[in-house]
């Protein structure tokens, strides 16, 4: 029998299948049923800083307008029993959540700055969860800021929550680093047990009949996991540390790619999202495939796999270096 148990964050999972940070997760049921497919962790959909922030300054608003107006205008102030925070919705939610199934639930906070983050990263823990992702989604457009300034920050942010927090942190990073290696290595040095490699930036689009810039949410496709898949090869092994891969897991072959490129586990989202309330049977199907896989080419465990195509693992390494780019380019023969 094929053994798919791994481990990520200190914490033991049946296999190494998670569900990452989504509408997903809203929804008791729905983590119930991914739980019952064999999904062997969730992370909670995530608590956004501009939302602490914005929910912070409304609720001083309304603690401080009616002093400040007629006696007739107080009758506007809500009783504070009605008035709930966003961020005590969302702890709230995870409370019940990990009150009610057996995996492991990982919260999620997105940001960049300390602010109010250590009080929530306090609180998330206090709600029960087994651990914390620092999912830092930041594009710097101020042209005043340094690379160096700006890797301080996040060191900085990490460095602080994980002062705070006993439960294992992971740190959700972008590709976009000069020297992404280095960083990694600062940001577990402050304290993180985990990388998860990448975030995706989503890309707005021009409205050319309203003139207006608008969201545009694409799904990601497997053709986006090489670029987890080469940055984990190189780090596996350099660091003591736990990869989570995300960003393209569509597929049985994208978990095995996933694992041998060194991750503990893999993260899928688009692949779940899709499927118009089927999540749970696709991501049943998608173990089902993995361990048939594995079964058919007599492999007996996920830690038997680990890293074994990393840079360390394979006998050739040239395909992760420049001369890899070299190749590419002189082995293309041009159409007649």
């Amino acid at each position: 029998m094929v053994d798919l148990t791994t481990t990520y964050l200190g914490l033991k999972l049946k296999t190494p299948l998670v569900a990452s940070a989504s509408p997903l997760s809203r929804k008791i049921e729905t983590v119930q049923r991914l739980e019952e497919a064999g999904v062997s962790a969730v992370v909670m959909y995530s608590l956004f800083e501009e939302q602490i922030i914005h929910e912070s300054l409304e609720l001083d608003h309304y603690l401080n307008y009616g002093p400040e107006s007629s006696a007739e205008a107080t009758s506007f102030l809500p009783e504070m029993s009605q008035y709930r925070l966003l961020p005590e919705v969302y702890l709230d939610n995870l409370h019940h959540l990990k009150q009610t199934v057996g995996i492991p639930v990982i919260g999620s906070l997105n940001g960049v700055s300390t602010g109010g983050w250590i009080q929530s990263a306090q609180k998330i823990e206090q709600a029960g969860a087994d651990a914390l992702e620092l999912n830092i989604y930041y594009l710097p457009t101020n042209p005043e800021i340094t690379s160096q300034e700006l890797e301080d920050t996040y060191v900085q942010l990490v460095g602080d929550v994980r002062a705070k927090v006993k439960i294992p942190l992971a740190v959700k990073l972008s590709p976009y680093f000069t020297a992404l290696p280095n960083l990694a290595r600062r940001l577990v040095k402050a304290g993180a047990n985990g990388l998860v490699l990448f975030n995706r930036f989503y890309q707005p689009d021009f409205d050319l009949e309203e003139l207006k810039v608008v969201p545009n949410l694409e799904f990601s496709t497997s053709q986006e996991l090489r670029l987890p898949l080469r940055w984990i090869s190189l780090l596996y092994g350099r660091l003591e540390v736990d990869f989570a891969l995300t960003s393209g897991v569509h597929t049985a072959i994208d978990v095995v790619k996933g694992l041998m490129a060194g991750a503990n586990v893999t993260m899928t989202t688009s692949e779940l999202l899709k499927q118009d309330g089927n999540a749970p049977a696709r991501a049943a199907e998608m173990l089902a495939q993995l361990q048939a896989w594995m079964e058919e080419r007599q492999y007996d465990s996920v830690t038997q796999m680990r890293g074994s195509m990393s840079e360390k693992g394979v006998g050739e390494a040239s395909g992760y270096e420049r001369v890899n780019y070299m190749k590419v380019l002189s082995s293309f023969k041009q159409l007649p």
